[in-house]
């Protein structure tokens, strides 16, 4: 049991290119929806004793949060399954 053998099949250093991409990209994926919950706590924050903040531009903020986490969740989903859809053969 040597290290040396040629004979034996070797866990390579390095993941392939693709690979490494696709689990980015599914790791973006579970980051989501921890930066949406984090975006929508930024409302809590405008609460100055000075000048509060109207309702309205909140629930704007949070209706542009909420559009953006679904054109991200809609990129992320299209990236995935280009990278699923791919073959070997039409890797670069």
């Amino acid at each position: 049991m040597s290290q040396g053998s040629g004979g034996e099949d070797q866990m390579p250093l390095f993941v392939e290119r693709q690979t490494y991409r696709r689990r980015r990209l599914v790791d973006a994926a579970r980051a989501l929806p921890v930066l949406g919950l984090m975006l929508w706590w930024v409302p809590l924050l405008w609460s100055l004793p000075e000048e509060p903040m109207p309702a309205s531009t909140a629930l704007i903020y949070i209706f542009l949060v909420w559009a953006g986490l679904v054109a991200a969740a809609g990129l992320l989903i299209y990236a995935l399954q280009a990278k699923r859809n791919r073959g070997p053969e039409d890797a670069p």
